[in-house]
């Protein structure tokens, strides 16, 4: 992983050469600035893990760029630093998001050791701010089977090697978990893990968000810069549109990228974890897929694993999930009966984990009694596909129906089933099935589905 980068503006060029040597002593890598309009430059060229910002400067003062760099959300700690500040200069800068204000002369320990308490609270503040977007994910791989366990060591050896990784397997299989135990083990593991999920950012928007863009003056920074230095998640990366494919084979070929509106190239430091669960190769030869960029993207392979494969690890996985909804949603605790788990062992769970997953809080919420009995849970799956004797499943859609008719009647059943589990609510509805929210209203109208608008 790159060293932070810690960028200095003082318009003193002692002080500012000073800290610039004392920082890089210290293993950061620092940018120098002299004045305002400079500061402006650098913060364009390449976003900071930190600025270290002078008041007082010949042409614009610390604050104004401190308020200029506050509208959309400060993109790293800036630590102010006066040599004859006041207590309402001080107020001031806390209140625009600054992380602390320093009096000049500066001292060596007191310096380092902001700068040090600064990049460790935004880390944790990144880190919170993940664990509150993935509560409900484990975060790492649950089953002692052999199957896991070859998997498991697999994703561990490829964390070693700073590749890129294309993570192939059905919806629900845990690809996502997988890429944040790949970070876990890696080189990367103290940088950032950006998750962008491909599928549900608008067309329109999908650049913007990738690569960020420059209007008028004002940044925003995209994900794949808020990256650097650490890993970016592709999550269903065959969704992404042609435009965006063509731009992410020229970053990934160049290591640099111009944001949207922006004329100056943004080097990176990245590594790219993208996953599907569809067939990537169909894709390509379908031509809805770069077949370049399919290369770049599929240096090193791992396929996550159906449950069906993996069934020796559903004792463990149920009680890991009830163990996870007692401890978080303060569910009451219930346990399976063996007879419970054998039922459980047998269904070919089409859904994988997630579905698990969401049976047993379903069976938690609804359930009442210490035991959840095989009766109960043949109940809670009573609308699930038994096998034919042929060990076919049959389907919900009649297999005789014309592609687009069997898929719009697919898609009504499956968005159905989802709002009732969401309460009926198009938000929660929106982040549980991966679509944009105004993409899912158009979906839910043209196929007839009723929900409630706000």
């Amino acid at each position: 992983m790159s060293a932070a980068y810690v960028l200095v503006v003082d318009d003193e060029t002692g002080i500012r050469e000073t800290v610039q040597e004392i920082l890089e002593d210290e293993g950061y890598e620092v940018g120098i600035a002299e004045d305002g309009a400079s500061a402006r430059a650098a913060m364009q060229k390449r976003r900071p893990n930190l600025v270290i910002l002078d008041i007082w400067m010949p042409d614009i003062d610390g604050i104004t760029l401190l308020k200029e760099w506050s509208v959309e959300g400060l993109p790293c700690p800036v630590i102010m630093v006066s040599g004859h500040g006041t207590i309402e200069t001080a107020v001031e800068a806390t209140r625009l998001g600054a992380y602390d204000f320093l009096e000049k002369p500066l001292t060596l320990a007191k310096l380092l050791l902001t700068v040090e308490h600064a990049l460790e609270a935004d880390k944790l503040q990144q880190e919170n701010i993940g664990l509150k977007l993935h509560s409900n994910t484990v975060q790492q791989p649950v089953g002692k089977g052999p199957t896991m366990q070859r998997l498991k060591e697999q994703v561990k050896r490829i964390a070693q090697h700073d590749t890129w990784v294309l993570m192939q397997g059905e919806s629900g299989s845990g690809k996502e978990l997988f890429a944040h135990y790949l970070h876990s083990n890696s080189s990367r593991k103290s940088g950032p893990f950006i998750d962008v999920g491909v599928a549900s950012i608008a067309k329109e928007n999908s650049a913007t968000e990738l690569f960020g863009s420059e209007q008028e003056g004002k940044i925003h920074y995209g994900r794949l810069e808020q990256a650097n230095g650490g890993i970016l998640f592709l999550d269903e990366v065959a969704d992404m549109e042609a435009e965006t494919q063509a731009r992410l084979l020229s970053a990934l070929e160049t290591k640099s990228f111009l944001r949207v509106g922006g004329v100056d190239p943004v080097q990176i430091n990245v590594r790219i974890i993208a996953a599907t669960s569809k067939n990537l190769e169909e894709e390509v030869q379908q031509g809805r897929f770069r077949e370049d960029l399919y290369y770049h993207l599929n240096v090193v392979p791992i396929n996550t694993m159906a449950l069906r494969e993996h069934k020796e690890d559903i004792p463990e996985l149920l009680t890991h999930y009830i163990d996870h909804f007692v401890k978080h949603e303060k569910l009451s605790f219930r346990r399976f009966t063996v007879g419970a788990q054998n039922q459980l062992r047998n269904y070919p769970w089409p859904g994988n984990v997630r579905e698990l997953k969401n049976m047993v809080q379903r069976l938690l919420i609804l359930g009442a009694g210490e035991e959840i009995s095989m009766e109960e849970v043949q109940s809670a799956m009573g609308s699930a596909p038994q096998k034919s004797e042929s060990g076919a499943m049959p389907s919900p859609v009649s297999l005789d129906l014309p592609l687009r008719e069997a898929r719009e009647q697919f898609e009504k059943l499956y968005l159905e089933y989802q709002l009732q589990q969401n309460q009926g609510s198009v938000g929660k509805l929106s982040k549980a099935v991966g679509m944009e929210r105004t993409h899912l209203y158009r979906k839910l109208r043209a196929l007839g589905i009723e929900f409630k608008a706000k």
